[in-house]
């Protein structure tokens, strides 16, 4: 018998979400991930809070490699990859990415959070110290906690972005065995972009290790979306970058390790999500080898991505909001409140705009905010509706005047 105990807590948990203006609710699509979809309920509405950067979700073909993926291998390798056979578009996918991203190797694995979370509690031993940027990503938090509580290495937090009190830790932990700084490329819920060079200089002078979650800049940052470290240019520079497949590069699911061949040998072997997890399904392999080919082959959408943005941030700026700074396409419109953010995005999809609000413990508190995104699929004609609607909204609920 269910214990209804635990039910009725869960019930009541569920319903002070509501009392308090928290809860997300899921808008079902019946149509493809794009600039425009059809929602359940809603009909036609323009998309801007999705990663679908360069528009490779609908793309034909990248839809089509998914489809020739399956028919040739079928659903899935039934079992891990090592214990049952691995499928030569894994292989494909891999070199494909590594080449892309600028390392020697790299490894798939279901998602990026399983990326983060076999990477360090892989490199990562009792005597190392992890630091991680205060404003990174969830994976690579709960990655640093699983491997502290298995390898027993000792984990910090620097203040976002500050490279001052990076060097005072790595100072402090100078008796260290190994240290590692981990960061996120592209700050998702700020759009600000990581100090690279200054990291990897950082990282010189104390003989430390830079692991780099590129999941926002992969398709996105750089002349040909190859990521932060072209952005910088220091392709090749960088340890170890994990990212997506489920954002720029065709907007499935996956993710991916890539750095020295070493590495990547030592995930395999090491590697739980690796060792007990069946591999990517291939047809999102082969979608993504397509995606990663289309990229290469088309570096315009990059350029397009980035005029769009351009174009977005100055039309808003101009409606009189004050965005983040930034160059990507995430633009966060500060509001205050959670239950003033979600009010604005439930006000938005009503006019037939999707962008999501995010609130505390997603950001601090009384920095609630709706995320905009903009992708290369947007056409001027989608952004100027969108900033319309926006600035409506934002009349009415007094955030400008």
């Amino acid at each position: 018998m269910i214990n209804k105990n635990f039910v009725s807590s869960l019930e009541a948990s569920v319903q002070q979400l509501k009392d308090d203006n928290v809860y997300k609710r899921l808008n079902y699509l019946e149509s493809p991930q794009s600039a425009h979809v059809k929602m359940e309920g809603r009909g036609d509405v323009l998309i801007l809070s999705s990663n679908n950067y360069l528009g490779l979700c609908d793309q034909p073909e990248v839809v089509s490699a998914g489809i020739k993926g399956l028919e040739k291998f079928g659903a899935g390798t039934g079992s891990v990859r090592f214990i049952c056979g691995t499928f030569t578009v894994h292989r494909e996918l891999e070199h494909a990415l590594a080449a892309l991203v600028g390392t020697e190797a790299s490894l798939s694995y279901v998602s990026c959070w399983n990326a983060n979370e076999g990477l360090t509690a892989s490199i990562a031993q009792e005597g190392d110290l992890v630091l991680s940027d205060a404003l990174n990503h969830a994976s690579i938090i709960d990655s640093l906690r699983l491997a502290k509580s298995i390898t027993k290495c000792t984990t910090g937090v620097y203040a976002h972005s500050d490279m001052d009190d990076l060097r005072a830790k790595l100072k402090a932990g100078s008796s260290a065995r190994r240290r590692i700084i981990w960061t996120d490329g592209v700050f998702s819920m700020e759009g600000s972009i990581a100090k690279l060079p200054e990291i990897l200089q950082i990282a010189r002078d104390h003989d430390a290790i830079v692991v780099m979650d590129d999941s926002h800049a992969t398709g996105v940052l750089g002349k040909t979306g190859r990521g932060t470290a072209e952005h910088f240019g220091v392709l090749g520079e960088v340890d170890a970058i994990t990212s997506t497949l489920g954002k720029a590069l065709g907007g499935a699911a996956g993710g991916f390790v890539a750095g020295p061949e070493a590495l990547c040998d030592m995930l395999t072997q090491r590697s739980r999500p690796q060792l007990f997890s069946n591999a990517l399904p291939p047809t999102v392999a082969a979608s993504a080898l397509a995606s990663v080919n289309y990229l290469t082959s088309h570096p315009d959408r990059v350029t397009l991505l980035r005029e769009n943005t351009r174009y977005f941030r100055g039309s808003i700026e101009e409606a009189g909001f004050k965005p983040l700074a930034g160059e990507t396409p995430i633009v966060p419109i500060i509001v205050g409140e959670t239950s003033a953010a979600i009010r604005m995005s439930d006000m938005l999809l009503a006019q037939g705009v999707f962008v999501t609000g995010f609130g505390f413990p997603v950001v601090p508190q009384g920095q609630a905010r709706v995320r905009c995104q903009i992708s290369a699929s947007h056409s001027r004609d989608d952004l100027d509706r969108a900033v319309a609607a926006i600035t409506s909204v934002g009349r009415q609920l007094g955030i400008i005047s």
